[in-house]
């Protein structure tokens, strides 16, 4: 008989309710490949997006959500020589990571020094690197530059309220009013969208100059309201929203003609990473270093047994939680 493992199932396409714990059966690594122990897992608006049958690289039912991971090498498939047993990795998976087990070709993996948080670590695998390529791969930024960065509270926001920080970038961050402190604590200035509308807020705040540039992951008619606030020559960036994949292709032409002296992109970590995977093994090596030199601290806003999956979505889902909500195994 073989040996199980634990993993969470989404059988149906629906709400966090649909997830279950169910059980894989443990292989050996393929080819190239190596069998990571899971250490934590990300929990990604991705991972609900695909649970709804939204995501743009819809995944069949049944699927085992789980878009990055941090973990141990537990077994190497022939040809797989880079890495140790035993050693610390991290990956983006983009499925399979709300599992006991992942199996990843080894080109994808990315080493982890002994002794970093695997909870703080997984927060650098998609949140950070979105973060830093958005400021840093997207466009181009120069210190004294003032941003508007949405849903500022959340895994990416926080990311990239830090990471400005450090660029000498000015950050204006839309967030609910219970979620201003944090906004504030890590430099930026928060704007509370439920009370105000934050276009005029931008406005007030920049003396009517606008902002050089939007990052908006909200997504459709927001894009058009977001584009209200950047100044002349700046950059509405749309990422991660649920009809913003579909769009891909030619929404930034279109829209940068429909808004003269203003410019529109979109940014896809994954699509980045398809045509520069060198910059995504860069940016993340970069940003361990930053980790373990305490220059940043990810803020994880609920670490979760694994197996409370359902729960961690919903949260998520319901906005209750800021940072990164992340799952943890044994």
């Amino acid at each position: 008989m073989s040996q199980q493992y634990g993993r969470i199932v989404c059988p149906r396409l629906g709400g966090p309710e649909v997830l279950v714990v169910g059980q894989g059966n443990l292989r050996d690594a393929g080819p190239g490949e190596v069998r990571v122990r899971v250490l934590a897992a990300g929990v990604a608006w991705a991972d609900c997006m695909m649970r709804r049958g939204t995501y743009p690289d819809q995944p069949k039912t049944p699927f085992t959500p789980g878009y990055d991971v941090v973990g141990v090498v537990d077994q190497q498939g022939s040809g797989a020589e880079s890495y140790e047993v035993g050693q610390m990795v991290m990956a983006l998976t983009v499925r399979g990571g709300y599992a006991e087990y992942a199996y990843v070709p080894e080109a994808e993996l990315t080493p982890l020094p002994a002794g970093i948080d695997p909870a703080e670590a997984v927060c650098l695998v998609l949140n950070y690197v979105t973060a830093y390529q958005l400021l840093h791969r997207a466009i181009t930024l120069r210190p004294g530059d003032t941003i508007l960065v949405h849903s500022a509270a959340g895994g990416v926001g926080t990311a990239l309220l830090e990471l400005a920080k450090l660029d000498g970038i000015r950050v204006l961050g839309t967030a609910s009013k219970a979620k201003h402190a944090l906004v504030a604590k890590l430099g930026g200035e928060p704007i509370d969208y439920r009370n105000e509308r934050f276009e005029g807020a931008v406005q007030r705040l920049t003396d009517g100059k606008g902002v050089a540039a939007a990052f908006d992951s909200i997504g459709g008619w927001h894009w058009l309201r977001s584009r209200r606030c950047v100044r002349r020559g700046g950059t509405v960036v749309g990422f991660g929203s649920q009809g913003a994949g579909k769009m891909e292709a030619g929404a930034s032409a279109v829209l940068s003609w429909l808004w003269p002296g203003r410019r529109f992109t979109f940014y896809s970590v994954t699509g980045v990473k398809k045509r520069h995977p060198e910059w995504f093994r860069e940016d993340l090596a970069m940003l361990v270093g930053l980790l373990a030199q305490g220059r940043i601290a990810p803020i994880i806003g609920a670490r979760l047994p694994w197996q409370k999956a359902a729960e961690a979505n919903r949260m998520l889902e319901e906005g209750s939680v800021q940072g990164k909500i992340v799952l943890l195994f044994g």
